[in-house]
């Protein structure tokens, strides 16, 4: 379908979050469009509007903005209704207990709220809470494993739920499951919002722990003779979040791993008894194995998502250190699980990112193309970017153009000083070398020597090089070209424009 085999006329609208867009062919796809959700005025109009009670709604907002990642993630708008929900229960009616201060905290009061809505409006109910829970968090759980968000009533039936069941669950709780007509009149089910399933599906994985010392993550028969830890459950999660391209355990797993906090197990005594408690030293050896996993060289996504697990482990240790570093105003060399904290704390500060320069951070001479990659985000993010090193390859080349030619990037301003720019080898060809000129005509880009072998240049590219070799100031030096199937017209193009004036170049290879 995506490919246009089937249904080859058909104008085919695909939403996903964006760590799985990247799986879909760039030839396939003709437009990109990205759901912004709320922005910070939009989300205090939305409170607002919902909650009439303005000084209520207030409480609500300085609440939100004191916890920095559930502010941020309120440009969701089904978030800003789940907080809406639990929020303005818990303050109006100041009910006992500690205010939602995580993702994991938010999702279980809210379950908390659906399930009580439940057993007042279908008190004849056959099955308890647990049993209820556990058939919902089975589906919930091996559907998003196969990457199911829509569910068939033979579907239903497998995980123990009869149709008159979803009937209700649909019909009485439509916050939590909902039914909609399919083709030909037949009934689907899904839960109201991924993040939903995803909540559920991590309560079904720790309440099968918990009960019967089972880990639903990894099915080897060692299971049988080994005994199984919380960390061991947590481990496998964590791996497997990871390994996902599509990133679609990432939100799984920080539920899963705030569900075995203490004050989150008080929670859960409310809706299912006998659950057990995990042990101090369960968390204390997941949070030293996610660090582990941050210290290596991980895709920034996947090293933020890390930090927000941590967070919802209650451990902010990488993120303090940083701080003090920050506060210090000392330039020191980081490891790669603090570069991973610094780009967490920058994307997660309250103050907009008007100028992001790297040298506060590192010294010139020591910028590496790993080191660019993982603060890309931060570049993304800000206004304007200052970048002086010595040398850039193919690597950071292509994560900087990513950020310059995407539509959704805050960056305006590029101050770009570079010794070498080497794209040696690279596949950069023509459409690259129109696109690499255009930047560096920039007045604020500065490269002195650019390399460009045996990366698929021919005449076309030669015209848009002769271009920024015309441009004033031109700051190239040393231009090689070696090994490129360069013809009559390229190298006129490159004559013409060395004996243009504003021509520094120095060396042509």
């Amino acid at each position: 379908l995506i490919k246009g085999n089937l249904l080859p006329s058909a104008l085919v609208w695909i939403t996903s979050r964006p760590a799985a867009a990247d799986q879909i062919p760039s030839e396939c796809v003709h437009r990109v469009t990205e759901v912004r959700g709320f922005n910070d005025p939009q989300k205090e109009e939305y409170f607002r509007k919902r909650i009439s009670d303005q000084s209520l709604a207030n409480n609500i907002i300085t609440h939100l903005k004191s916890l920095r990642s559930l502010y941020i993630i309120c440009h969701i708008p089904v978030f800003c209704w789940i907080s809406t929900t639990v929020l303005e229960r818990m303050l109006a009616e100041a009910e006992n207990g500690e205010i939602p201060k995580t993702l994991t905290q938010m999702y279980t009061h809210f379950l908390i709220i659906q399930t009580n809505i439940i057993r007042e409006k279908y008190l004849k109910k056959q099955k308890s809470d647990k049993e209820m829970l556990l058939n919902l968090g089975r589906l919930a759980f091996q559907q998003l494993m196969k990457g199911n968000l829509i569910f068939y009533e033979e579907d239903l039936r497998g995980y123990g739920i009869d149709v008159r069941e979803a009937a209700v669950y649909s019909g009485v709780c439509t916050q939590i499951f909902r039914e909609e007509s399919g083709l030909h009149q037949s009934k689907v089910y899904c839960f109201v919002h991924l993040s939903i399933q995803e909540h559920l599906a991590a309560l079904y994985v720790h309440l099968t722990f918990m009960m019967e010392k089972r880990n639903v993550l990894n099915q080897s028969s060692d299971q049988l003779t080994e005994e199984i830890t919380i960390s061991d459950v947590h481990k496998s999660a964590v791996d497997q979040a990871l390994y996902s391209q599509a990133g679609h355990l990432d939100i799984f797993l920080r539920f899963l791993l705030g569900l075995s906090l203490e004050c989150n197990q008080k929670l859960l005594h409310t809706l299912v008894t006998h659950t057990g408690s995990s042990s101090e030293t369960g968390q204390r050896n997941t949070v030293q194995y996610i660090k582990m996993k941050i210290n290596e060289y991980l895709p920034t996504e996947k090293s933020i998502n890390l930090f927000h697990c941590l967070n919802e482990l209650g451990d902010n240790s990488l993120v303090e250190e940083i701080q003090h570093y920050l506060q210090s105003g000392k330039q020191s060399e980081l490891s790669s699980s603090q570069w991973s904290a610094l780009v967490f704390v920058l994307l997660t500060s309250a103050e907009d990112m008007e100028e992001f320069d790297l040298s506060k951070y590192i010294s010139t001479d020591k910028i590496r193309d790993k080191i660019l990659v993982k603060v890309m985000p931060v570049i993304a993010a800000s206004r304007k970017a200052i970048i002086r090193c010595d040398t850039i390859q193919e690597c950071g080349w292509s994560a900087l153009a990513s950020v310059l030619s995407s539509e959704t990037s805050n960056l305006r301003e590029l101050h770009l000083t570079v010794n070498t720019l080497d794209l040696t080898m690279s596949n950069l060809g023509d459409s690259g070398v129109n696109y690499l000129s255009a930047v560096l005509e920039n007045p604020h880009c500065k490269v002195k020597n650019l390399k460009l072998c045996s990366s698929g240049v021919s005449d076309e590219g030669c015209a848009a090089l002769t271009s920024t070799l015309r441009s004033n100031p031109s700051h190239l030096r040393e231009l090689d070209l070696s090994g490129n199937n360069l013809g009559d017209s390229g190298v006129k193009c490159l004559s013409a424009g060395l004996e243009n004036p504003h021509c520094k170049l120095e060396i042509l290879g």
